[in-house]
């Protein structure tokens, strides 16, 4: 009888190992399957960029872009970097789009973490109505409202100024939700404690509550940069003078208004173009995860 019972248990031992091992195996197929898609896609949004950015310093291409692409310069040289610069204003369209964007950011992100604290510690009636009014705003294409926009702006005289990019910047609705998303997770204790001890509305979010969003923060930031720094139809419809343009509409007009094309040393100014897109996504990527995640002080 206990021969029986230690064979069974032995055939169950075996069958577990064999169950576990079969799971392991089909893991380790999975992982390598995704590891795999995760780097063919990783390729595929890589190769163009390299290919610019290669390009950009191909003179041989300045005429003409070469079919089949090449992944190496024939003639490697900054000449292109150099024409760039001489033929398209880079530095006046680099800084004007920074001043259109951190002038963008400060307006959105006060609008938006104030109005996600209001929402989110406040509870006034009608506040998630107000959430939803706001966020519904976001089901509407840009290109049905820029008309009425357009012709606002035109009557108050805002057209060809910067005002024309700061006002429009205190509705970022996903930004509020973001920020009320985040704020929820931080302690109402914190509030509380601090009204008690004398402190206004103000006080309590810049003293207590802004401190924490720092990551939603940094989130905001980069995703309004990028809309920013890389629109094209606001900035072509509001912008008359030319001191003015933003990198993206100054490259276009470059682009549009040559008789010959000049491939390479459009390559060239886009290069240069990502330079703070980029150098800002590394200074602030690791706040992404951690706000998606909503990493705040959880009671």
């Amino acid at each position: 009888m206990s021969k029986d019972i230690s064979m069974t248990n032995a055939n169950i031992k075996n069958s577990n190992s064999g169950e576990y091992k079969s799971f392991k195996k089909s893991k380790l197929i999975g992982s390598y399957t995704l590891t795999t898609f995760l780097i063919l896609g990783s390729v595929i949004m890589i190769v163009p960029f390299v290919w610019m950015v290669l390009t950009s310093f191909d003179w041989a291409a300045r005429l003409n872009i070469p079919f089949p692409p090449r992944f190496w310069p024939k003639e490697m040289t900054t000449k292109t970097y150099e024409a760039a610069f001489t033929n398209i204003p880079m530095l006046r369209y680099m800084f004007n789009s920074l001043i259109i964007s951190i002038g963008v950011i400060a307006v959105s992100l006060m609008s938006a973490l104030l109005s996600g604290y209001a929402i989110s510690k406040l509870k006034f009636k009608g506040s998630m109505i107000v959430l939803v009014l706001a966020l519904s705003t976001m089901m509407i294409p840009f290109e049905m409202t820029m008309i009425p926009q357009y012709l606002l702006f035109s009557k108050i005289h805002l057209l060809d100024t910067y005002w024309a990019f700061f006002l429009p910047a205190l509705n970022y609705a996903f930004g509020t939700f973001l920020a009320k998303s985040f704020i929820d997770q931080i302690p109402s204790s914190l509030r509380e404690a601090a009204i008690i001890d004398g402190a206004g509305e103000f006080k309590v979010f810049f003293k207590i509550y802004f401190p924490l969003c720092v990551p939603i923060i940094a989130t905001m930031v980069i995703l309004q940069f990028l809309a920013v720094w890389n629109d094209l139809l606001w900035p072509l419809l509001a912008l008359k003078t030319p001191d003015k343009y933003t990198i993206q509409l100054g490259l276009a007009m470059f682009t549009y208004n040559k008789t010959t094309p000049l491939p390479s040393i459009i390559m060239a100014a886009t290069t240069v173009s990502l330079i703070p897109v980029i150098t800002l996504y590394l200074f602030l990527q690791r706040y992404i995860v951690e706000s998606i995640a909503l990493s705040g002080i959880k009671q």
